[in-house]
């Protein structure tokens, strides 16, 4: 799935790659790794990508307890046989932990309700891997939230092709600075025209931190409770 802001008239400085995100996991769809792309923005502002996600990968991302529809064992499943060696079809959904086992502890509810006790499970980290900008639990908020000023809508694009979108981890700061203040700099506009600097290792992890001190705002999460 991909979301393409439209701007209203008063968010048209924002770059689309900043905003539109993309979560690429069916094996059909994916593109040969590249650091850079316009698949969802422009030539001006090129849009940070994955690069490690391989066909094969995003066939076998989901843990097989997850999956919404888990292919049968040979022998009918009456005989033991490595998950990892069944064929999965190129269309194989994946539920969420809370989807697929509805524990207060998989939907963060109850005694759960508190990011520092509900953590990411196995569905959530491997998620991450195959879609780095998308929301994937209760509590993703410190790695996975957009924040923009409020105006403008959101095209949604169903199966588009291509690789999955890195823009929170690549351009963290960035982010934070649109979030905190509603503008860009001259310098920042720059920056996020260069693709040196929008490629360069951010292994630290610029993630976007909300806070109360933001101006009225629009928050897009991309939820994954079902995965293709």
């Amino acid at each position: 799935m991909g979301l393409s802001y439209i701007p209203s008239k008063n968010t048209t400085f924002i770059p689309p790659n900043l905003t539109n995100c993309a979560c690429i996991a069916s094996p059909s769809w994916i593109y040969a790794s590249s650091e850079t792309g316009t698949y969802y923005t422009n030539s001006t502002y090129p849009v940070p990508l994955e690069t490690r996600v391989s066909s094969e990968n995003a066939r076998r991302w989901c843990p097989w307890k997850y999956l919404a529809f888990p292919p049968t064992k040979p022998g009918d499943g009456i005989y033991p046989y490595p998950d990892d060696d069944i064929q999965r079809p190129e269309f194989s959904p994946c539920n969420s932990a809370c989807a697929a086992y509805g524990t207060d502890k998989d939907c963060c509810v109850g005694k759960y309700h508190d990011p520092d006790v509900c953590k990411p499970s196995a569905y959530s980290k491997r998620a991450k891997i195959i879609c780095p900008d998308a929301y994937s639990f209760a509590f993703d908020d410190q790695k996975s939230t957009f924040i923009i000023p409020t105006g403008g809508g959101w095209e949604i694009i169903m199966c588009p092709k291509g690789r999955s979108t890195n823009i929170l981890r690549q351009l963290g700061d960035e982010m934070n600075e649109l979030a905190e203040s509603g503008s860009l700099t001259e310098a920042t506009q720059k920056k996020l025209k260069d693709v040196t600097y929008i490629v360069s290792d951010k292994s630290l992890g610029n993630h976007v931190l909300p806070t109360a001190l933001m101006m009225a705002s629009t928050a897009l999460t991309a939820a994954l409770w079902l995965l293709a």
